[in-house]
Parts: structure tokens; sequence; C-alpha cells
């Protein structure tokens, strides 16, 4: 596990879409990166923002809307006419194409202001058991402490990687409380000595998003153990 597609390959197709998740395939990348919220009607859907506005024709906040609202929008347009007609896709459709392609998926949970983090992931977790993935095939992470530990107990079988910008004095404490299985931080923060103690202490260590090796080369011999990129294909040494 070394190269994980941001939101799919999103440096070469619409983020978040089938279409950047076939990308991934494509590339044989082991694993893709997605954002999983809920609509207004509770279904689990795919995008990053708490708006439509950035990734879509629409505007509006996704926590407003219904499925049939976002299904409605173009999410690919805006990145070229190749994709126009590209959808807002279900986390249920996605992985239904990670289960057929053996494809990992690291699912960040997002939670804005006033979601409601019960409720979002008893319903991943509802789609997970209803696609009949292999818990192996999944990794959830956020930057939400209480959705890490709600999954803790909803569903402990799949591993939990707790997302940092910079990595606090007392990581080793937090980690603990939600038994983590990886640290997922922002490689421009990251420092040989907090590489070194996460390593020690056997957790696995992911950075994102350097879209150029180049800005990397260190972090690998510090012990990192997986690129987060919007660009895989410029680690192909790597996907071999």
């Amino acid at each position: 596990m070394q190269i994980t597609a941001h939101r799919g390959v999103s440096s070469l197709a619409p983020e978040n879409t089938l279409a950047a998740f076939s990308k991934a395939i494509e590339l044989d990348c082991e694993w893709i990166e997605i954002d999983v919220q809920l609509t207004l009607d509770k279904v689990p859907v795919v995008i990053h923002d708490s708006t439509v506005n950035r990734s879509t024709n629409g505007e509006g906040l996704v926590s407003e809307m219904t499925l049939q609202n976002l299904k409605s929008l173009d999410a690919g347009l805006w990145f070229g006419d190749a994709y126009k007609g590209e959808s807002i896709p279900t986390f249920e459709e996605t992985l239904l194409l990670a289960k057929k392609s053996n494809l990992k998926v690291n699912i960040e949970l997002k939670v804005y202001l006033d979601d409601d983090i019960l409720l979002l992931c008893k319903k991943v977790n509802q789609v997970i058991r209803g696609s009949k993935i292999a818990d192996s095939q999944l990794l959830f992470s956020s930057f939400n402490r209480e959705a890490l530990k709600m999954m803790q107990y909803i569903c402990p079988q799949v591993r939990r990687g707790q997302l940092w910008r910079e990595i606090p004095t007392d990581a080793l404490l937090l980690l603990e409380e939600i038994k983590a299985y990886s640290v997922h931080c922002n490689y421009r923060f990251l420092n040989e000595q907090q590489a070194t103690q996460i390593k020690q202490n056997n957790y696995q260590l992911y950075c994102y998003t350097p879209n150029q090796p180049d800005q990397v080369k260190q972090h690998w011999s510090w012990g990192v153990d997986m690129m987060i990129t919007d660009t895989p294909q410029a680690y192909a040494d790597r996907l071999q």
C-alpha cells in the first residue's frame, strides 16, 4: 500500500465520480480515497464540499438536497466536455464498483456543522453491510474524532485512520483512544521525529496530498507507508 488516488484520479477526471474511480482502476491503483456525507433524505453520497457549488453545475447544501436533486446535477462538465453528464455517485454505487474491481477504499467521513454524526455512521455501516464488500477493502478516516469513536462501536471490524493537518503532541494518547490503525497528515507539516514516533508505535503513516514525487523524497525514508495524491500517475514506479 503505497499510493492512494485522492478522490479518485482527480487530476485526470472530475473528483469523487465513478469516472475518477475508474481511472484509478486503469492505473492499477490499489486504493482510492472518497468523501461521504448524507443527503436530505439520508442517503450516503460521495462528494467533498458541504455544498455542490464547486464540483457541479448546481448550488446549495448537500444536506438540504435529496438524492434525486443531486442526481439531476452535472458533476463532470466543469472538468471538461468529455465528462458531461457525470453524476454524483452514491456510496453504494462506489462500493459496488470497488467490490467488482477489488479496489480498496479509504472512506473519509465528512462532518459539517449541525450534521448528525451518529446517523451518518449508521447509514454508512448499512451500505457497507448491504454491499457485502470485504472489510479488508475498507478504511475509515476523518478529522472528526466523534465519528471515528462511533465507528469503533458501530463497525469495529473496519480499520480507522485519524486525519490531522499537523500531528499533535498528544497523538499517541488520542490514537489509543480509538484503537487507530493509521495516521493521515499533511505532508508539509510532518517531520522525521514525528514519523519515527508514529512508526515505532506500530501505526501506518499516510501523507496527503503531495502531487509531485519530489515533494516527498525524504518522507519515504522516514517510514511513510502511503501517499494520498491527486496524481498517482506521477508515481508510476510505485504502482508496479
